[in-house]
């Protein structure tokens, strides 16, 4: 559920926090929804007057979301205890099948979400985020579920907790006396990238994550993006953007062969690819003191196509050839005697 579009379920959202609370001291919180994590952080709940310390760019400094999270780590710390009793060998397969998969999969997708919503400019609570990932609770329900570990009644009905939030709500943060909930977002757009499966966040028409008051995401296999990149990539927006990955990503959407054509790139030379025969390397002038090589892809992408791809290289390389050695940090002559690069 750690993708799910489906309304958030409150009632039993709000129960499970409510017991939470009572595990750490506190009486239940009064509940605040929101539409969209932008909106939690933005807003002030009725009738709350936030302390100094209360607020997001200090939350760190909160009073619940440490105590919550200390508590998180001492119930995991007891389960470990139960799966030192199970085979090893099936301990470790669902560690890497389950959590890390998913621990992998989230930072691609949910918490470059919440980071869009931070703006970047701090990780405040990153504990706390961590401790909402889906990530822990999936392998130890995994591990009950399919290596038959016996974890004691509490344990069991702290760990459904947990699991309730994660299949009930998004996002939460915890004051004393308010909790503040974000929905779900109304549309995710993701692919599955690489050998292990990991989801990440991609969109190449729109936002890549999108909440029902507006607020959205926008990514492009995986790297988070100005709305300019999808929507219309140009290349004089290309040429003033400073961060070199957005610059690249709005190259791939618009099209390199588009892009060398619009930007007006003068090509410098072009040779056959040693380590990808039927291929071309280009090479172009790309802007002072930088070149860009143009490429194909060595090994088929999961939809079966061959991705072409540009690389920059330093502006004094004038050959294809030594310009593709040096992306590997080989000469020319050495990269002549690749028999096929992926």
């Amino acid at each position: 559920m750690a993708l799910s579009t489906l309304l958030a379920d409150r009632t039993a959202a709000q129960a499970a926090i409510s017991e939470l609370y009572r595990l750490i001291g506190l009486s239940p919180p009064r509940f605040h929804w929101v539409a969209s994590p932008m909106a939690a952080l933005e807003t002030v709940p009725p009738g709350v007057r936030l302390r100094a310390a209360e607020t997001v760019d200090r939350m760190s400094e909160w009073p619940v979301p440490p105590r919550l999270s200390t508590s998180m780590r001492q119930l995991c710390l007891r389960l470990d205890g139960q799966v030192r009793h199970v085979h090893q060998g099936m301990a470790q397969l669902i560690g890497q099948k389950v959590r890390a998969s998913l621990l992998r999969s989230s930072n691609s997708t949910l918490l470059m979400a919440l980071d869009g919503a931070y703006g970047m400019r701090f990780h405040p609570g990153r504990n706390w985020d961590t401790a909402q990932c889906v990530s822990w609770v999936a392998h130890y329900d995994a591990l009950r579920r399919a290596a038959g570990v016996v974890f004691t009644p509490e344990q069991s009905r702290q760990l459904d907790l947990w699991a309730t939030l994660a299949r009930s709500c998004g996002w939460w943060w915890p004051r004393e006396d308010v909790c503040v909930i974000s929905e779900r977002p109304v549309a995710i757009g993701t692919e599955v990238a690489g050998d292990d499966g990991e989801v990440r966040l991609h969109c190449s028409d729109g936002p890549a994550v999108r909440y029902a008051d507006g607020w959205d995401v926008y990514a492009w296999h995986g790297t988070r993006v100005p709305s300019w990149v999808i929507i219309d990539p140009t290349p004089e927006r290309i040429a003033r953007e400073a961060n070199v990955e957005v610059r690249r990503c709005a190259i791939e959407q618009l099209g390199w062969a588009s892009y060398i054509d619009q930007a007006g790139l003068r090509l410098v030379a072009s040779a056959p690819d040693p380590g990808n025969p039927g291929v071309e390397l280009r090479l172009y002038n790309m802007r002072k003191e930088t070149r860009v090589l143009l490429a194909v892809n060595g090994s088929v992408e999961r939809d079966g196509r061959r991705r072409r791809y540009g690389l920059t290289v330093p502006g004094f390389i004038a050959d294809p050839i030594a310009a593709a050695g040096w992306t590997y940090g080989l000469s020319a002559e050495q990269y002549s005697l690749l028999v096929r690069r992926t």
